[in-house]
């Protein structure tokens, strides 16, 4: 079992900041790869950014550039540093982590967005 605890959430004005955190515990063998999926209302899930025990990363097209993920092992912390904000990316943040190659996801409760323009 994994638990995630999302924060950092909250409102700011286009072109604002925010940096997520997400706190994992439980079996590090199944959040060895972990990311940020994103669901804004009426609109499906939708990945943000991932990361694997290599540390290596990727980012949907809409936020290269202007968000990054990164991980402190020893705070068993995952982040997600957002910058340039528009109100598109308004929505609720999810962490996520899995086993590297597996389909099955853990999930936080997740944290809300907003941009306002």
């Amino acid at each position: 079992q994994v638990q995630l605890v999302e924060s950092g959430g909250g409102s700011v004005q286009a072109g604002g900041s925010l940096r997520l955190s997400c706190g994992a515990s439980g079996d590090t063998y199944n959040r060895r790869c972990m990311g940020w999926f994103r669901q804004a209302l009426g609109k499906e899930r939708e990945g943000v950014a991932t990361i694997d025990s290599d540390g290596l990363t990727s980012y949907a097209d809409s936020v290269k550039g202007r968000f990054t993920i990164s991980q402190d092992n020893a705070k068993n912390t995952l982040y997600l540093e957002m910058n340039s904000l528009k109100p598109e990316d308004t929505a609720m943040y999810y962490c996520e982590a899995h086993r590297c190659g597996s389909a099955f996801r853990y999930w936080g409760q997740g944290t809300q967005v907003t941009v306002s323009s």
